[in-house]
């Protein structure tokens, strides 16, 4: 245990996600250590990002303005939305490039053991989005956990009565994976979402 602002600024680090007590320390030396203009280029960026960025008014997603560029881009398909946890999982599938249409960022997944239930999700904001007759798909992209398999099941009960398609993102084995080492859920989702091979 170190004393005074050392100690605090380690213990500040510790509290965010990912940083366990050596990686807060070795975090914390790194910056007593570094030029003063890296810290203030630090302080700087923290305190720009709690001031300007916001939470996109339309699906959730983090943006600078009102809407996300997402939800600016009138090239985008409005038929379809793509339904995920966090705004992080929103680069991750754009990055495929493989999906055109808009997003709506949950802000979680549904974990009674962290109290998070329903309310405490952007689930009411989604299923006024749905009420748009243009909307013809939901794509449930919720991670393959058991609180995101809890959300998407939860969220297609709620959706299924509207007559919009509902449909999962597969799962399965990675490629350069090895069948021995895939645990039986995984295998089992890989048999599920077989899909013919087309010659």
């Amino acid at each position: 245990m170190y004393e005074g602002a050392i100690q605090d600024l380690i213990d500040a680090l510790g509290r965010l996600p990912g940083v366990g007590p050596k990686s807060a320390q070795r975090i914390a030396f790194h910056i007593l250590q570094s030029d003063a203009d890296i810290a203030a280029a630090l302080v700087d960026a923290i305190r720009t990002v709690k001031e300007r960025v916001k939470f996109c008014t339309q699906c959730g997603n983090v943006s600078e303005e009102t809407e996300c560029r997402i939800c600016r881009d009138p090239r985008r398909d409005n038929s379809q939305i793509c339904v995920v946890e966090e705004s992080k999982d929103v680069i991750a599938v754009e990055r495929t490039r493989e999906f055109r249409g808009k997003y709506h960022v949950l802000g979680g997944a549904i974990s009674p053991i962290d109290g998070i239930g329903p309310d405490q999700l952007r689930i009411k904001e989604l299923m006024s989005r749905l009420s748009d007759s243009a909307i013809t798909e939901v794509i449930l992209a919720t991670d393959p956990n058991l609180e995101g398999e809890a959300t998407a099941t939860y969220l297609a009960r709620l959706i299924k009565p509207l007559d919009i398609k509902v449909s999962r993102l597969a799962s399965g084995l990675p490629v350069g994976g090895d069948l021995e080492y895939a645990d039986e859920v995984t295998l089992g989702r890989a048999f599920e979402g077989r899909r013919n091979v087309e010659n």
